[in-house]
């Protein structure tokens, strides 16, 4: 179910998922819609219509999983800090990829009833329901001598904390997002750190990877050069577990050097979690689909993702948000229209943030669940 709720300063666009269980599921994007407003008058914007939302619409809902989207994170991501510290008890994160709707900021907040939440001494927060415990982490950074040296910090933590969880890797890791500050210039140390961090956990072509995003975003230290967000699953079996291709549509990312899954969806005993990684208008060869062209980039990323999202017997009726990422600020109108028109109650985000190919004006990821009756 979609809805979307107006406030003065801010709209909130919703998707719930209720099968009757005991564990409903939510997604939540708030945008601010008067952009004259200053920073602080539109964070409490934000924080205003999101605690309405809480307290009324979405009342038993616990945050899972928070995300801002800031304009300038160097001046704004403490003011965030500050309006997060008395807030709720789940992964926390922000980065600088700026609203292109001319705002200063943006929320995407994943939640569920039904549930437990609790900071672990990992640094990981840990959501419980059932036999089940969903470990999220956000905003992991480190200050390293570059991108490549970050990224591989940033695994070796992230492996250290999952063991303290009885996870690993190559298990339990479902979805990570990579920030990359200057991504045509700071993206092949990324790659060369997560290949070679992969291939040591026994993460291969002939095995799997994991769903991934990766793509331009700053933290507000700009010595920080890649920044992640993390999710895993402990209790989960492998046999719940599987990996999306679409090869009428896309080819392996390993074809070209990198180490993802398009796309993964997890089967529990009653809903179907699918979590698409960042795609973009590339054919079943590598290659870009209409160089230049935002329109034709556009149409075809949108069938990659239709095509990903078929394989896992879904459609998008089943995502809960979108996020789109412009390299060219100047496509937005174009793509908006395009957007809206195709998904016009979905909770829908489109930010500035340069995909990792230069030859791709655009990408966009999806998270989703459908109803299952196992």
């Amino acid at each position: 179910m979609k809805k979307t709720y107006t406030y003065d300063n801010a709209r909130v666009e919703t998707f719930t998922f209720d099968n009757g269980a005991n564990v409903k599921e939510a997604h939540l994007i708030v945008h601010v819609t008067n952009d004259t407003i200053s920073f602080c008058m539109q964070l409490n914007a934000v924080s205003e219509a999101f605690g309405d939302i809480m307290q009324n619409q979405m009342k038993g809902f616990m945050p899972v999983f928070k995300r801002y989207f800031l304009s300038d994170a160097a001046t704004q991501a403490d003011h965030v800090c500050l309006t997060e510290t008395e807030g709720d008890c789940c992964a926390l994160s922000i980065v600088e990829q700026p609203p292109l709707d001319g705002t200063k900021i943006a929320l995407w907040c994943y939640m569920m009833t039904g549930v437990k939440t609790k900071a672990l001494e990992s640094g990981l927060y840990a959501v419980e329901q059932g036999p089940y415990r969903h470990l999220w982490g956000g905003s992991a950074h480190n200050l390293a001598a570059n991108s490549e040296y970050q990224t591989r910090l940033l695994f070796n933590e992230y492996i250290v904390q999952l063991a303290k969880e009885g996870c690993t890797l190559k298990d339990n890791c479902i979805r990570t997002w990579f920030f990359v500050n200057d991504i045509d210039l700071n993206y092949g140390g990324v790659v060369r750190a997560r290949n070679q961090v992969f291939f040591a956990q026994g993460l291969t072509n002939d095995t799997h990877f994991i769903a991934s995003t990766g793509i331009a975003g700053r933290q507000a230290d700009p010595n920080v050069l890649s920044q992640m967000d993390s999710y895993a699953v402990a209790g989960i079996q492998p046999s719940q577990i599987r990996h999306l291709y679409a090869p009428s549509h896309l080819n392996r990312t390993s074809d070209y050097g990198v180490s993802f899954e398009r796309g993964t969806c997890v089967d529990y005993d009653d809903r179907r979690h699918v979590f698409i990684s960042g795609t973009a208008s590339i054919d079943n060869k590598g290659q870009v689909v209409k160089p230049g062209d935002i329109v034709g980039q556009t149409l075809r990323m949108i069938e990659n993702v239709e095509a990903l999202l078929d394989e896992a017997e879904c459609s998008f009726d089943d995502m809960g948000q979108i996020i789109v990422y412009l390299r060219d600020i100047a496509d937005y109108t174009v793509v908006s229209g395009l957007m809206k028109d195709r998904f016009a109650d979905m909770p829908l985000l489109i930010v500035h943030a340069p995909v990792c190919r230069p030859g791709w004006l655009i990408e966009m990821e999806c998270m989703g669940v459908k109803k299952l009756k196992n």
